[in-house]
């Protein structure tokens, strides 16, 4: 898998990450098309992953005050689950904000999703919350000791 990023709104890593959003949160998920397209895309990175060239995972990062990066919007197009493109793409994020000496990295995970965060070196903290109208909870990346 290849894995291209983009600021912005104004490329085609972009368009490709909006489309993959649309189908699994918008049309799989049933979240408001207002609350996934939330109006703040043009402040984020854009993370897609292709195979053959064809888009097939994508997330968003959001740069927080305190050297903190936020994963957003983590989705994988239904026919291509369950083959490590999701997890892939997040440990490209991840490698990418420790070679900028990000101090943070959290996500807030839909609680379906908290094992597959957990085996990525994620850890829940806090109480679970509805976004969207689905159950989330807060997790920060916690590097495994050499």
């Amino acid at each position: 898998m290849e894995c291209r990023r983009a600021w912005g709104t104004q490329n085609p890593c972009y368009q490709d990450a909006v489309g993959i959003r649309r189908r699994v949160f918008i049309d799989e998920q049933g979240i408001d098309p207002q609350d996934e397209l939330d109006g703040t895309d043009e402040d984020k990175m854009h993370y897609v992953g292709y195979v053959d060239d064809r888009p097939v995972t994508t997330a968003r990062i959001d740069m927080l005050a305190g050297n903190r990066v936020k994963i957003q919007r983590v989705a994988t197009m239904a026919a291509d689950r369950q083959r490590g493109y999701a997890g892939a793409l997040i440990k490209q994020i991840i490698a990418d904000a420790q070679k900028s000496d990000v101090a943070h990295i959290e996500l807030d995970a839909q609680l379906t999703a908290l094992a597959f965060y957990q085996d990525l070196g994620f850890v829940a903290i806090g109480e679970p919350f509805v976004e969207a109208g689905i159950q989330h909870k807060t997790m920060r990346y916690q590097p495994t000791p050499n």
